[in-house]
This record gives structure tokens, C-alpha cells and sequence, in this order.
């Protein structure tokens, strides 16, 4: 088994988190984060209240994946939901077991804050993904998602 090390986003790897985060579009055909967003980000990350976390795992000292999540709240449960966003890993070091230890460092997470569940979104032809999920025990739910996009916001 591969040795990973996943690290909390700082000053230091938060270049190595925004070229992940590029390659995760890359692989989903999206636009990356403008130079606004990438501010944006580095902002939210590091203000006083951070409005997501996000850590970067390595293999053998190089950025190979990223997790960030943030939480919400159940009324129904009266506990926080960790609302997993992003989780990825470089396609040349998938399959060594990083994306499992990213999903269990977030289950922890949960587990150690006290939260009633942990959500999380999957694009419908990611199989891969859905895959990956099932296997973790993960259940697809009943759900519609929705969006509003900024310009509709207005």
C-alpha cells in the first residue's frame, strides 16, 4: 500500500490546490477558476471564518488529489452535515488507494464534528465515480438537483 501524506491548505501548497483544481475541470470539460475566482478562493480559504476547507494529498512529495468540503445543516437531524465538494485524483495516481483515503479522511472529519450525515454530488455519466461510491457504501438518493447560475440570481 501506497504511504500519503494529506495536508490542510496553506500559503505554501495552495498553487498546488488551484492546478488540481484545474485538472479536475480539465477532466469534467469545465472552465477553471479565472484569476477572480482563484483570489476568490484564497480568501475564502484563509479569511477568519473560512467558508470551505481543502486539502491537498501527495504521493512521494508530488500533489496527487484534493478534497474540500464545507458544512451545512439538517433541521431534521439538529446536526451539521459535512457537504463533501470536491474530491479528485490525478489519473496517474488513481488506483493506488489515494481516492479511499480522501473518503475516509472526510468521514472522519464528520464523525470527529459531530455531524448527523456527509453529502456529496456526482455527475450521472461519471461512472467511474458512481462506481467508487457505491463500493464505499454510498446510496444514491431520491433528488433533483437544481441551480440558479449568477445571472439568474439577479
Amino acid at each position: 500500500m501506497t504511504d500519503f501524506l494529506i495536508e490542510k491548505i496553506n500559503e505554501e501548497n495552495f498553487s498546488e490546490f488551484i492546478y488540481l483544481i484545474e485538472k479536475l475541470a480539465e477532466y469534467e470539460k469545465l472552465l477553471p477558476p479565472d484569476e477572480d475566482a482563484k483570489l476568490r478562493l484564497k480568501n475564502d480559504a484563509f479569511s477568519k471564518n473560512p467558508k470551505y476547507e481543502a486539502y491537498v494529498a501527495y504521493i512521494d512529495e508530488k500533489p496527487a488529489g484534493y478534497i474540500t468540503f464545507y458544512f451545512t445543516y439538517s433541521t431534521f437531524l439538529a446536526k451539521q452535515t459535512l457537504y463533501l465538494e470536491d474530491i479528485f485524483v490525478l489519473e496517474e495516481f488513481r488506483k493506488r488507494g489515494l481516492g479511499k483515503a480522501l473518503f475516509e479522511f472526510c468521514k472522519k472529519e464528520a464523525k470527529n464534528r459531530g455531524c448527523g450525515r456527509m453529502d456529496w454530488t456526482v455527475l450521472t455519466w461519471n461512472e467511474p465515480s458512481i462506481r467508487f461510491y457505491e463500493k464505499l457504501g454510498g446510496e444514491r438518493q431520491d433528488w433533483y438537483l437544481y441551480r440558479l447560475d449568477e445571472e439568474q440570481l439577479n
